[in-house]
């Protein structure tokens, strides 16, 4: 197997290798040029998957009106089928990445996502009915859940050496999150509002066809320094159906409760069922499976606290995102263009966020940067439930926007570098998978939460429509779900800095 050792290691006696600087750390034969196109086309997969959020949500009135959809509910199927697939399926993505190369299974995830985003545009031509075009944007989804896992286990294998260069390569994976949900709003809802919103969903296929391309050439192949020890085992099938059907099954009973209530009787079945296969799942990774899909063995308190908050923050942020658009579209009767303006602060906070956590983690405890970005989610969400109809931008909307950022790109960096540095180097894929599966599936039910809170607190909302005063109070309930939820974030990241501060203390005394 290749030295993984860098060509700065090589070069320089391990005695004088600078750890703090910029250099150490460098990929093994590779040029600058190259290793900036490589991280570019790395970073496109967090890019792209968050322009297919995007997509889903500035044009979804548009969208809406094409296919006759009136309630909320269905709506947001748009965005909750796609960011359910994209978190289900990256469970047995990244394994899969282990066994067969995570560059291969890469290049298939931008040719997956290439061909769902042609047949979403294709959905067009049924004209009365959004179910086939809710399918596509589902299938769309598998897409980036191979591209985030097997992408994340490139750069955890190829930026193996902790340092700045691992720090701020995953930082920009990070950035690329607000950037990739702007370009996906700006170009989808422009396209929508001046031509045909089906445009959106062309040039996204044009654009993955394009990078599957392109991660041919420029991203080296699994031998060069990765580790094959998990090629030769067996696919845990088991486990991978009880852990999909769980997943999905829980998640369309909360998205379908919004719509038909927990009273009908196939909706909670959904969920009975679904939990059981759930629970399942975790019997036969602990007790049957050879190879588990995730190896429960290896979990400790500091991981699983690391995905609770996660998964708090990132179901905070898909409801905070999708009803503040809501909120502009729909009471304030703006265009999907001058909401997307109005994202614009997103990008730039965004960015200063990540180069922000590139800094400081190594330097600072990682509960306490987990602590930062959940208190970040719940002010976002805070500030916005008491909003009025014709509040200014900039009054709420704006420093929402601005402290938001924060909380998606100190978590995501943070919970990525924390699982890269903790598993082994055999593990990086299912690593990757954990964290990209918890934050893409808690948007989406994260929004069948709320959905169903807004049915069961203002149950009018799905048939006056018009109402704007109705419509604000379902949002208002949407909003303070968001709080909740990011509250106990906020108290699982404080008790992961108390429990820190204890050990740390234990070390110290028994040094």
């Amino acid at each position: 197997m290749p030295d993984p050792t860098s060509n700065v290691e090589k070069q320089v006696p391990e005695s004088r290798v600078n750890i703090h600087s910029f250099e150490y750390g460098r990929p093994e034969n590779m040029s600058k040029l190259r290793e900036l196109v490589f991280v570019l086309v790395i970073t496109c997969a967090q890019l792209f998957t968050q322009i297919g959020v995007g997509q889903g949500i500035a044009p979804i009135e548009i969208i809406g009106d094409y296919f006759g959809d009136t309630d909320p509910g269905v709506k947001a199927w748009y965005v909750a089928g796609y960011a359910l697939t994209v978190g289900t399926f990256i469970l047995a993505a990244g394994r899969l990445g282990d066994m067969f190369g995570h560059k291969l299974m890469f290049v298939i995830g931008f040719t997956w996502f290439c061909l769902w985003s042609l047949l979403a545009g294709i959905a067009n031509y049924v004209e009365h009915s959004s179910v086939f075009f809710s399918f596509c944007r589902g299938m769309q989804g598998i897409g980036p859940a191979m591209l985030l896992p097997n992408g994340l286990a490139i750069l955890g294998r190829t930026y193996h050496s902790p340092g700045k260069r691992k720090h701020l390569v995953f930082a920009l994976f990070g950035a690329s999150a607000p950037s990739g949900f702007l370009i996906g709003c700006l170009f989808s809802g422009m396209l929508a509002q001046l031509s045909f919103w089906a445009w959106g969903f062309y040039i996204m296929a044009i654009c993955c066809a394009g990078l599957a391309v392109l991660s041919i050439f420029v991203i080296p192949p699994d031998g060069e320094g990765l580790s094959d020890v998990r090629k030769n085992e067996g696919f845990d099938y088991l486990g991978a159906f009880f852990g999909i059907s769980g997943l999905i099954l829980v998640n369309c009973a909360w998205n379908q409760s919004p719509i038909e209530g927990w009273e009908k009787a196939y909706v909670y079945v959904l969920l009975i069922v679904g939990t059981a296969c759930l629970v399942a799942f975790f019997i036969v990774e602990l007790k049957v499976a050879k190879h588990p899909l995730i190896p429960l063995a290896a979990f400790n308190g500091v991981i699983g606290r690391t995905l609770i908050c996660i998964a708090c923050g990132w179901a905070t942020f898909g409801i905070w995102i999708f009803f503040l658009w809501q909120f502009w579209l729909n009471l304030q009767h703006k265009t999907p263009l001058t909401c997307s303006a109005q994202f614009v602060p997103a990008a730039i906070s965004g960015f200063a966020a990540s180069l922000f956590t590139g800094l400081v983690v190594g330097r600072m405890s990682t509960s306490i940067v987990m602590m930062i970005s959940m208190v970040a989610f719940c002010v976002a969400v805070v500030l916005l439930a008491p909003m009025p109809i014709h509040q200014t931008y900039w009054a709420e909307s704006f420093v929402s926007i601005i402290i938001g950022c924060w909380g998606m790109d100190i978590s995501f960096p943070a919970a990525t570098i924390l699982l890269s540095s903790a598993v082994p180097k055999e593990h990086q894929g299912i690593a990757a998978s954990l964290i990209a599966t918890v934050v893409n599936y808690s948007i989406s039910i994260g929004l069948g939460i709320a959905g169903t809170v807004q049915r069961y607190t203002v149950p009018e909302a799905s048939t006056e429509v018009g109402n704007i005063q109705i419509q604000l109070r379902s949002y208002k309930s949407a909003f303070y779900t968001a709080i909740g939820l990011s509250g106990l974030g906020v108290l699982v990241a404080f008790y992961s800095v108390i429990v820190d501060l204890i050990t740390r203390k234990k070390k110290q005394a028994s040094n």
